[in-house]
């Protein structure tokens, strides 16, 4: 294994950047791209944002085989190609359908490059170093996601199409790949997963399901519920969105410091400030119950992710890159795929068809679920302790 240095540290986070964007980034160009495409199905147009996430929960669970293949970098570079030829090439295409193809191979990309994002973390890194570096690439994930998002909005109002070339962010991870990643084999041509791997890592793979559920209601649901509750303009609620983001990119940023004063309290912070920050908006009134209810699910989203991420490299070791990671960010984008499909009909049945507080009373009941989670798993269980 090559000696670890800053610019090979900076190289693995500079992937972190890119991850978040390969659907979010685009949906503030939602509006024009539907403007552009009047006659098509409002269901084709959500797809431009969810088809990546189908596609990369596909390519995760083939990961492990396509790492037993090829090394390292090779496996960087194509993905990274990918990303930045199938992302950006949406400008020049007009028809919907190809869009959607085009979508599909972006999801494959990222399939390829999100384990590597945080599974060389933990092959490179030792276990007491883990808890820094995984909060360092939760917070580029979301830094990533801010400036993505704002440019992809900015783009779009010039002409829908230009809101694609946001991807070409990826030319500047895949300089950095070329010129410092080492070209290393992570994994055995005869090693497989198995169900007994899912089975030992249940805890962090159930765990950032229900995390990615609960986190995904806000994006989904808060423009729609603060339009109908509150008298802000649409760009006071897009501010506020975005300052949840980089609530979360300070939290990942301080997340190594927090886990040395708070090492065993942990484990209870995601599902714990989620629930304030959705009991606020479900209770609470006005635009200071929404300020306030974005920046307890900023600081449970800055800490739930790094937090699952750390504790499952420990524990899979320099295997994680072809083990656990891939689960993870499988679990990860399935709880994105699955929250609007699941929260809003489950509002609609307990709550009814007229509560515009029912996503959010929804988000409160999976809080709950997500804390019986963390203590029938985790409770009686503890990070190896921290080296001196």
């Amino acid at each position: 294994m090559v000696r670890v240095s800053r610019r090979l540290t900076y190289t693995i986070l500079s992937m972190s950047l890119l991850t978040v964007m390969a659907g979010a980034a685009i949906a503030p160009a939602l509006g024009a791209i539907k403007a552009h495409f009047p006659d098509a199905p409002a269901i084709l147009i959500q797809l431009i944002v969810s088809m990546p996430a189908l596609f990369i929960i596909i390519t995760n669970f083939f990961f492990h085989k396509l790492s037993s293949l090829m090394k390292t970098r090779t496996i960087a570079i194509i993905g990274l190609v990918m990303y930045i030829v199938f992302g950006s090439c949406a400008f020049f295409f007009t028809s919907i359908g190809f869009l959607l193809v085009l979508r599909a191979l972006l999801g494959i990309s990222v399939g390829m490059i999100m384990p590597l994002s945080t599974g060389l973390l933990s092959y490179y890194y030792p276990p007491e170093a883990q808890a820094y570096l995984m909060g360092l690439s939760a917070a580029m994930n979301q830094m990533g996601g801010v400036v993505a998002t704002l440019l992809a909005g900015l783009l779009a109002n010039v002409q829908w199409n230009y809101g694609f070339l946001v991807y070409l962010m990826g030319i500047f991870a895949l300089i950095l790949v070329l010129i410092f990643l080492p070209n290393e084999q992570l994994s055995s041509k005869g090693s497989k997963l198995t169900a007994a791997t899912l089975v030992r890592f249940h805890p962090s793979v159930i765990g950032m399901l229900l995390l990615m559920i609960i986190f995904f209601i806000y994006p989904t649901n808060f423009a729609i519920t603060a339009s109908q509750t509150t008298s802000l303009s649409p760009n006071a609620v897009t501010f506020i969105m975005v300052g949840l983001d980089v609530v979360a990119f300070f939290v990942g940023l301080g997340f190594g410091r927090l886990m040395k004063f708070f090492r065993v309290e942990m484990k209870y912070f995601a599902p714990v400030f989620f629930g304030i920050g959705y009991g606020f908006f479900s209770f609470g009134t006005g635009t200071a119950a929404l300020l306030a209810g974005s920046i307890f699910i900023g600081i449970a989203n800055g800490v739930g992710v790094p937090y699952l991420n750390t504790i499952a490299s420990i524990k899979g070791g320099k295997e994680s890159a072809t083990t656990v990671m891939p689960m993870l960010s499988a679990a990860l984008y399935l709880g994105q795929f699955a929250s609007p499909l699941v929260v809003l009909p489950l509002g609609r049945f307990i709550f009814g068809s007229g509560d515009v507080q029912a996503p959010w009373k929804v988000g409160i009941i999976f809080c709950l679920i997500f804390l019986i989670q963390v203590f029938s798993t985790r409770h009686f269980q503890s990070l190896p302790p921290e080296k001196k």
